[in-house]
């Protein structure tokens, strides 16, 4: 080799290897750095972390599966339809989660917290409030029952948390506040859901069905939908108040359905009752032989033999309270019991009275 590149060569690795870190240039092996010490955790983490601890044992994993034919070879298979979330109710097993999360579905599976799974059968749902309770056969040791809050006393800014699976993903921790009261969300059978809780608590596909909670870890609401163009959270989540979900799960449980307090009366749509000149309220169009409301006397809009309008009964409110229509009194109805009595303010012609009705059932 010449002289001048053997020069070349020898100079090329000398400054090569002054571009090495020191260490490896010595042939020493690189040390971690010390960890430097940090003080306790403030007060709102380890309440963070103790609510977890505490509720994530009742919050479980719904899969729902569909039965699904093979077109050619006629061969059926279950097939994964949706995942949700739930929630411990009792030890008896009950769960507590979504309608719409086991909507569709033809067989369902809980996965507890210690990932364990059994099958779960439908004990009782109502639709129109979008809740649905479950049943496992499991150890009671393995079933701690959430504890329950109310949301009669929620206030605009108190800190809440969501425990979900959203995205399939197992036992997430979400925060966030209380953003708004009393809001109005349409459940699946177009019923309006009242009093909604709104939360900026991240909530996403997966969450549903899943307990919403105050800073003690009591459950305060079950989180249901999600306010985005996307499908993913953008800030804006609703949940079904607590006192509403601790009225209805158990007559869900006792009777495996809500049977809603009945008058046994047909409301005409709203636009008749304006081209009638009636005020806002239950329009009647038809009053069922028998019913509650027929006893009561009320009387249906009809026509005669000539076709002219015979003027019937419109309801106003109940006990008190003032009803714009069908939705309105049924959400009173439900608060009530098949065998209730309930003060009717009744208008017809212009003229308005009280009528005293019991309640029968809706079936």
């Amino acid at each position: 080799m010449p002289q001048r590149l053997l020069t070349l060569t020898f100079a090329a690795l000398l400054s090569s290897a002054a571009l090495l870190p020191p260490a490896l240039a010595q042939g020493r092996a690189a040390q971690p750095r010390s960890v430097s010490a940090r003080g306790s955790l403030d007060a709102e983490e380890q309440n963070n972390i103790g609510v977890f601890k505490r509720v994530s044992p009742s919050v479980v994993h719904i899969t729902t599966l569909a039965v699904q034919r093979d077109f050619f070879s006629l061969r059926t298979s279950e097939q994964p339809s949706g995942t949700g979330t739930g929630f411990v109710w009792d030890e008896a097993g009950h769960i507590v989660t979504n309608f719409h999360v086991i909507q569709g579905g033809d067989r369902a599976t809980v996965t507890l917290n210690d990932q364990s799974s059994y099958p779960a059968k439908l004990v009782g749902a109502y639709p129109d409030r979008d809740l649905a309770v479950l049943r496992i056969e499991a150890p009671r040791d393995k079933l701690p029952a959430i504890a329950v809050g109310t949301s009669r006393e929620l206030q605009v800014g108190q800190k809440v948390y969501a425990i979900g699976n959203p995205f399939g993903l197992d036992q997430t921790l979400t925060t966030g506040i209380v953003s708004a009261l009393n809001r109005e969300i349409e459940s699946v059978t177009r019923r309006t859901i009242k009093g909604a809780i709104q939360t900026d608590a991240a909530i996403n596909p997966g969450n549903s069905g899943g307990p919403l909670l105050d800073s003690a870890g009591r459950l305060i609401g079950v989180n249901t939908a999600i306010y985005s163009p996307s499908g993913a959270s953008a800030g804006i989540g609703f949940a079904i108040p607590v006192d509403e979900v601790n009225r209805i799960v158990p007559r869900l449980i006792r009777d495996g359905r809500f049977i809603r307090p009945a008058l046994g009366v047909t409301s005409g749509p709203e636009n008749i009752a304006k081209a009638l000149g009636a005020p806002k309220g239950v329009l009647l169009v038809n009053v069922a032989d028998g019913s509650p409301a027929a006893a009561a006397g009320l009387k249906p809009y009809g026509r005669d033999r000539n076709g002219r309008i015979v003027q019937g009964d419109v309801i106003t409110a109940v006990d008190g309270q003032a009803v714009a229509d069908l939705d309105d009194m049924l959400s009173i109805l439900e608060l009530r019991q098949v065998g209730e009595k309930v003060t009717l303010t009744v208008w017809r012609a212009g003229q308005t009275r009280k009528v005293v009705a019991t309640l029968g059932s809706s079936d």
